[in-house]
């Protein structure tokens, strides 16, 4: 389904991609589509940074709360799910805007991700259950030593590199080059950044924030519905640390530090994708000022350069 031009607004973490969104609702009436593979985990809306539910009553937002914190969630089931939510904004008479930092989605909507071969479902299983008993450490450093062309992220991503060249004899990188499908959006990029001593001040801020508002209860309560430790919900920044602590790894002291070391290793990931991935035409903006002038800056060039 093809849903042609919309705006993208992406950025690193902590940037302010949340607050931007919500300025330019005033001034171009918007719904959001969650591009952040975090947030589309219900129950985890600290550790994930999600905006609050009276934000998200002022703004409609998809993409999130999607999955219970046991299920994986993917790239490949939010390309398919995205020009739906798409279409729906656009037949209430709203803008869709694309907004997060989660470069793999961004691709799998704008260009299409490969046609999955088919999976054994016995030796996928056989798999897995080897691949549950390893830490992400592992994981990762086997789907590196399997696929050469592996770029690196969390346990999921890892099991399915490892999965793939098991099950098929060829790397993630052949079946995305060889079986692609068609995109199904012609992105408008917002690219926000800021300087980083700026975006390492943000990152920290926000690190200690989660902490005090409860992200270490928070996960115990998902924990104690009978979760793993490695749930797909759980692999993420904010919600790993918070594991580490539950089960004796690390100090409470030392969370809100470890999770703002990892969020900096991950904006720069980001900063770096971005920088190389996005093609075509784009608007850079530094979002150090006010987020309502930023809304103001894309709002004047939506409607010029696209006649709304």
């Amino acid at each position: 389904m093809a849903v042609g031009r919309i705006p993208v607004i992406v950025g690193p973490t902590a940037v302010g991609k949340t607050a931007v969104a919500l300025s330019l609702h005033g001034l171009l009436p918007l719904e959001v589509i969650s591009a952040d593979s975090r947030q589309a985990y219900r129950r985890l809306d600290i550790g994930t940074a999600k905006p609050t539910a009276k934000e998200r009553q002022r703004v409609v937002h998809h993409g999130i709360d999607v999955v219970d914190p046991g299920t994986r969630y993917s790239a490949g089931r939010f390309a398919k799910s995205a020009p739906g939510w798409i279409e729906a904004a656009r037949r209430r008479g709203r803008q869709p805007v694309v907004v997060g930092g989660t470069g793999l989605y961004i691709r799998a909507l704008v260009d299409g991700l490969f046609i999955e071969p088919p999976l054994d479902p016995e030796r996928r299983a056989t798999i897995q259950e080897w691949t549950d008993v390893l830490d992400a450490r592992e994981l990762i450093r086997w789907a590196s030593r399997l696929d050469i062309g592996f770029s690196g992220g969390g346990r999921q991503r890892a099991v399915r590199a490892i999965e793939l060249v098991l099950l098929t004899g060829k790397p993630l990188s052949y079946w995305q080059e060889t079986a692609r499908e068609v995109g199904s959006v012609e992105p408008w990029y917002v690219v926000l950044t800021v300087p980083r001593q700026v975006l390492h001040q943000r990152i920290e801020r926000r690190a200690r924030e989660m902490v005090e508002r409860g992200v270490i209860e928070e996960v115990a309560a998902v924990l104690s519905e009978g979760h793993a430790p490695h749930a797909p919900g759980l692999d993420g920044i904010g919600m790993r640390e918070a594991v580490e602590y539950l089960h004796g790894q690390r100090s409470r002291d030392s969370v809100a530090d470890a999770i703002a070391t990892s969020t900096r290793r991950y904006a720069k990931r980001q900063e770096t994708w971005f920088r190389h991935q996005l093609r075509g035409d784009l608007l850079m903006l530094d979002a150090v000022g006010p987020p309502d002038q930023l809304a103001e800056a894309i709002a004047t060039r939506w409607r010029r350069t696209h006649g709304e």
